[in-house]
């Protein structure tokens, strides 16, 4: 036990906080862990000894002169012309009680600092027990740990983490929780969960199978610390959407071992992903229901996989285009069976714009008119407005919809590999989002079904885009259903964004785990950031790069700490090259 002061006896001294006068040649930070032991006035009610424990984290530290009146007394007190004595005091909130008597500590009543098991009780660490996943270190050195009950959706799930870019290193604490979860005790079901990675900010995210040349001792120590490996992810899979060169379909991104991922004119039918191309649903109080009766449409149109009867592809076969003028300007050709054959997105798109303006051929626009099973009994302007939209969608996703090959559509839950990381950083906005819609709905779909036990973590940055604050999209409601419902079947989101103002609060508000880097100052005095003390807030604004602030529910107070540097690359240049005697042999072979 050591001792750093006394509880102050010039201040209020109240159940949930109090003020410590530190002694001379000790000292008190921000976020030191500190407890005091006291008397019960009634010793039959306190522990076994008859006293109240009360542990607690300093939020507020001050130094003053007692014995001065005004400001420049402070020179006089240096050069020893006025008596003066250096007051050093510490605010303390408290954050536990053993056992929960909410009594004020006695003024005198010795402070000590918190400790090895102390430090345990003050942070709940013996409630956690073989739960406690490691989440980085903190300011005395010690392991800062979570309860995975709160992140695993036994408990709670999801964590959301917020700062600037460039600076709050959002993307890196999102790997390294991963790469705990994966190698800590704590996740007693390491076989059977698997993680699915957006990477949205050039190729950073594809040499995660990569030791980190700029890995040093320090680091190395802080890892063993920790309780983890320090190495590189073990299994991983990298996918990226292909080139819209001609010819060989090629993905879009410099590693070789990264095939390219794209759907079928069939898949994209049957698997009802039209939604996934409108991001604006809200704009038009009509759009939403021609967008459900055209999805509708092209399912019936492919028919079921496993009847005889449904398509197969990658192309599609139509016998109801009747229009030669457009079909002839789509260059659509026809099949053995004589059927006109669709063979690439475009060409669906002018095949949709027929089923609901009618056809080009017609004589004037009073006998242009759409097959009234597929415009849903809407006006010829909300009709129009969703060809203008899909027409613009052509130059977007064209060479990620396509009837040339077979669809190779991304599979995280069917990989061999624990990690898959998808890359979009390449794509539009609206390619983003049709990628990410897409993958999303057919893993929750896959977790309702029960088709995967399994735990899978998603790691999507940039929330702000797919699940903004304002409006409707498709992505948006996927997002929202995996925030309020996806713990409950084992699908746990970690999104970062830049400010949790613009996200949607029920997608920020489900999260159990909360963390925040480097804010920027208008963003701080946001109300989502009300669960931060005042002081967190202003601190917030000047953490440098690997400090995060994480609060979690078991703990009242948030948690200041480090995260070592990645021990895997997250960038080209950062690769450590593997000059062993094998890998050699392997490449001269």
């Amino acid at each position: 036990m050591k001792q750093v002061g006394m509880v102050l006896g010039s201040r209020e001294a109240g159940a949930l906080d109090f003020w410590v006068a530190v002694e001379e040649g000790q000292y008190l930070r921000l976020d030191d862990l500190v407890y005091v032991e006291f008397r019960h006035p009634d010793p039959r009610k306190g522990d076994a000894s008859g006293n109240v424990r009360y542990y607690g984290m300093v939020d507020h530290v001050i130094k003053l002169y007692e014995g001065s009146q005004f400001d420049t007394d402070v020179f006089l007190a240096r050069r020893d012309l006025l008596p003066v004595s250096l007051s050093y005091a510490a605010h303390v909130q408290v954050t536990r009680l053993l056992p929960e008597e909410y009594l004020p500590p006695d003024p005198g009543s010795p402070v000590y600092l918190a400790q090895e098991e102390a430090l345990g009780l003050a942070l709940y660490y013996d409630r956690m027990q073989e739960q406690k996943l490691p989440v980085g270190l903190l300011k005395n050195g010690e392991v800062a740990y979570i309860n995975f009950e709160f992140l695993n959706g036994f408990k709670g799930g999801h964590v959301n983490i917020s700062g600037v870019s460039g600076v709050a290193a959002k993307t890196s604490y999102a790997t390294f929780l991963l790469h705990s979860i994966f190698q800590s005790p704590a996740n007693q079901q390491k076989a059977n969960s698997k993680a699915l990675i957006f990477n949205v900010k050039g190729e950073d995210l594809f040499y995660l199978d990569k030791d980190n040349s700029g890995l040093n001792d320090e680091a190395r120590e802080t890892y063993r610390r920790l309780g983890l490996p320090a190495k590189a992810f073990q299994s991983v899979a990298f996918l990226a959407p292909p080139r819209k060169t001609p010819g060989d379909i090629l993905a879009d991104v410099a590693r070789p071992d990264a095939p390219a991922y794209y759907w079928d004119l069939v898949q994209f039918c049957r698997d009802g992903l039209l939604p996934f191309l409108f991001t604006d649903r809200g704009a038009m109080s009509n759009l939403g229901f021609l967008i459900d009766q055209v999805t509708e449409r092209l399912r019936r149109l492919v028919g079921d996989e496993n009847d005889k009867d449904g398509q197969k592809g990658p192309h599609l076969v139509v016998d109801d285009w009747f229009d030669e003028q457009s079909a002839a300007d789509a260059s659509v050709t026809f099949s053995e069976l004589g059927k006109l054959k669709i063979t690439s997105f475009a060409q669906l798109v002018r095949y949709i714009e027929y089923k609901l303006l009618g056809p080009e051929s017609a004589e004037d626009e009073e006998k242009q008119k759409g097959d009234p099973r597929w415009t849903a009994r809407q006006a010829r302007g909300t009709l129009e407005a969703f060809v203008r939209r899909l027409r613009a969608a052509i130059g977007n996703v064209e060479h990620l919809i396509r009837g040339d090959k077979a669809g190779k559509r991304p599979n995280p839950l069917g990989s061999q590999a624990q990690v898959s990381v998808v890359d979009i950083h390449q794509l539009s906005a609206q390619g983003q989002m049709f990628v990410v819609g897409s993958i999303l709905r057919e893993v929750f779909g896959r977790k309702e079904r029960g088709d995967y036990q399994g735990r899978v973590f998603v790691v999507l940055d940039e929330l702000n885009k797919y699940a903004p604050r304002d409006g409707e999209s498709p992505i948006k409601d996927i997002l929202l259903d995996i925030a309020e419902r996806g713990r409950s079947l084992g699908v746990i989101l970690i999104g970062a964004q830049q400010t949790a103002s613009e996200v949607e609060s029920r997608v920020v508000g489900n999260a159990a785990i909360r963390v925040v880097g480097r804010l920027d100052a208008a963003e701080a005095e946001r109300p989502e950031y009300r669960y931060l003390p005042p002081s967190f807030r202003q601190r917030a604004m000047i953490l440098p790069q690997g400090t995060m602030i994480l609060h979690q529910p078991e703990i009242p107070v948030p948690l200041p700490l480090t995260f070592p540097l990645p021990a895997w690359a997250m960038k080209k240049d950062e690769v450590r090259e593997d000059i062993s005697a094998e890998r050699l042999s392997k490449l001269i072979d």
